[in-house]
């Protein structure tokens, strides 16, 4: 590594057990790294069990955004090449080391990895030597082998790589492996956190939003925009469909009992996205309910949103709790968007005294009586789309 560019190493962590999906997964994988990739200058190379992305100094922080939001990866780190030489290889752990202590850290140990068995050295054998070496170099660097403050990992392959810090990757399985989703996106804290736990499983998300302007605010459906984009970042981007509902919730409203409002909205909105998500080639609905978390998220009413729906429903969320679900919302950057005070349709035309374990007969006999289709086609036939992909 020169002065001019920065290697990071990429470790691949659950595509590794794949058998013989594998490649594919690695295929994937690679392209949607290259997407994200394009426009820094950066070059990838792929060896078995690793990528390396080689981009100029200067576009280094675009770089690390972009790895942070990969799916399909364990772990990165910026990292040294070196010679296979012991020689090499010793001087560029202790620079590594020196690195780290200038950094702040001030215990160590050393961990190695050869794939490349004609090194002189075994794994045993070069984090003593490694460690010797640190410790001669820098002798207030202490050795901690249980909780050090730095690693120094060594892996000897078709070269040798050194490095120290690893941050953390999103883990899961590239997007695009999975086939394509609808995730029922609003403008709260749940859905977005579902779509993105869903691309973290490989899943292509598409997402449709339920708009009910004038009762909802054009200011709520620019935050639910702003939602799709931020999950887009990590989903390979989320093409999104802004669906008109005023007449739909208008119909309910007039013409069905206010305890059942928010069940037989659930109900039209399965319908419609089932219909929208066959036209997408989607294979599923995603949605963002959390089971027992209001009352529409009894398993009763669930069941009852669930029976207009013509396809599987994903719910990634469905046995976390609140506290789980906005830690998920603050670390990918939804939480300080959902908390915009503009409601959605569902808020809006919530009843005082919702329905809390409805009948399933019952549903089906209001929704039915209600003649949704025509509502429902007519809102489909004036779609906007933003985030288009």
């Amino acid at each position: 590594m020169n002065e001019q560019s920065a290697l990071y190493l990429l470790k691949p962590g659950e595509l590794t057990l794949k058998g013989g999906n594998r490649e594919n997964f690695m295929k994937v994988l690679l392209k949607n790294l290259a997407a994200m990739l394009r426009g820094t200058g950066a070059s990838i190379t792929k060896t078995d069990g690793r990528f390396y992305v080689n981009c100029p100094s200067k576009t280094e922080a675009v770089c690390e955004n972009a790895l942070s939001r990969l799916a399909g990866i364990t772990g990165w780190a910026k990292a040294r090449k070196s010679e296979k030489s012991i020689e090499a290889v010793m001087s560029a752990a202790v620079d590594e080391a020196r690195t780290c202590y200038d950094d702040g850290a001030r215990s160590f140990k050393v961990e190695a990895r050869r794939t490349d068995k004609s090194f002189p050295l075994n794994s045993y054998e070069i984090c003593r030597e490694a460690g010797s070496c640190v410790l001669d170099a820098i002798p207030s660097f202490k050795v901690d082998v249980h909780s050090p403050e730095v690693v120094v990992n060594i892996e000897i392959r078709e070269r040798a790589y050194i490095y120290g810090r690893e941050r953390k990757g999103l883990r899961g399985l590239p997007v695009g492996v999975s086939g394509r989703g609808l995730l029922l996106l609003s403008g709260g804290i749940d859905s977005p956190v579902a779509g993105y736990l869903a691309a973290l499983r490989g899943m292509r998300v598409f997402a449709v939003y339920f708009h009910a302007y004038p009762y909802t605010p054009d200011e709520a459906r620019q935050k639910v925009v702003r939602l799709a984009e931020i999950v887009g970042g990590y989903a390979m981007g989320v093409n999104l469909s802004v669906v008109s509902f005023t007449k739909v919730e208008q119909r309910i409203k007039e013409g069905a009992p206010a305890e059942w409002a928010t069940v037989l909205l659930r109900m039209a909105m399965m319908d419609c996205a089932s219909t929208l998500a066959a036209r997408k080639r989607c294979k599923c609905l995603i949605t963002g309910e959390s089971l027992g978390q209001v009352a529409s998220q009894t398993i009763e009413n669930i069941s009852c949103a669930e029976s207009r729906a013509r396809l599987p429903v994903l719910r990634p969320l469905i046995a976390l709790d609140k506290e789980s679900i906005i830690k998920h919302a603050v670390k990918i950057g939804t939480y300080e968007t959902s908390i915009l005070p503009y409601s959605d349709c569902c808020a809006i035309f919530s009843p005082r005294h919702p329905i809390i374990r409805a009948s399933l007969n019952e549903a089906a006999l209001l929704y039915d009586g209600l003649d949704m289709g025509p509502l429902i086609s007519e809102a489909l036939g004036e779609i906007s789309v933003s985030n288009p992909q």
